[in-house]
């Protein structure tokens, strides 16, 4: 009797785990989704200027975004209204022009009201990267 008692404890235990792990999941992959389907990325420099893209994966009601890209005193440097839902747009910057300042991109949706910002600071440094290697 006291082995069936303890397979019934178990098969409890195991069913209230299943179903509170089943509903706590779904919950957090909600919270993480984008707020504005958009991704910055580095991608390299062309002449000394740096390249940058910018990644829309947007649906049917996130199809309409204002990009601003402005320095760090606020001022504007650029402006732009696009509709699209899925669409990459490549950005270089001309660091002749801009100095050190440090550059934030600025994603607005006009649909849904929602903003996402990439603050940029530009850091140049020189890494030599040595390696020694045995020959045998």
């Amino acid at each position: 009797m006291k082995k069936i008692f303890n397979n019934n404890r178990l098969i409890a235990i195991a069913f209230l785990t299943v179903f509170s792990l089943g509903t706590v999941a779904p919950a957090a992959a909600i919270e993480k989704s984008p707020v504005v389907p958009v991704a910055l990325k580095y991608t390299g420099q062309i002449n000394n200027q740096p390249i940058f893209e910018l990644s829309f994966t947007g649906t049917s009601l996130q199809d309409n975004f204002t990009i601003v890209i402005s320095d760090e005193y606020g001022n504007s440097l650029y402006r732009e209204n696009i509709k699209g839902e899925i669409f990459t747009k490549k950005f270089a910057l001309n660091t002749e022009e801009l100095g050190e300042s440090n550059i934030r991109f600025e994603i607005f949706c006009n649909k849904t009201k929602k903003s996402v910002s990439y603050d940029i600071n530009r850091n140049t440094r020189v890494v030599h990267d040595v390696k020694v290697v045995e020959i045998k």
